[in-house]
């Protein structure tokens, strides 16, 4: 003998009729606490934080990071940017 019993209920229902709590005001709660900490996140992640982050003594403005270049440039040059280049003025 067989017999199938077909129930039509919303999950709520079914979790009412069993006696099951309802999560749903604490997966919320949760849920807004990660949405946020995940906007927090990519705040963090913005190419100028990691800049700052990473590299807190690096030039900030255009005219230091020019600067920073050329001294850059004038380690690698022969002589280490010596004489041989000032002269020729």
């Amino acid at each position: 003998m067989k017999i199938n019993v077909e129930v039509d209920c919303t999950p709520e229902e079914a979790r009412h009729f069993l006696g099951l709590p309802d999560l749903r005001p604490m997966q919320d709660a949760v849920l807004a606490k990660m949405q946020q900490q995940m906007v927090d996140a990519v705040d963090a992640l913005s190419p100028e934080a990691l800049l700052k982050t990473w590299m807190p003594l690096a030039p900030q403005t255009p005219e230091q990071m020019r600067d920073a270049m050329a001294g850059l440039f004038r380690l690698f040059t022969p002589m280490g940017g010596g004489s041989k280049g000032s002269n020729q003025g």
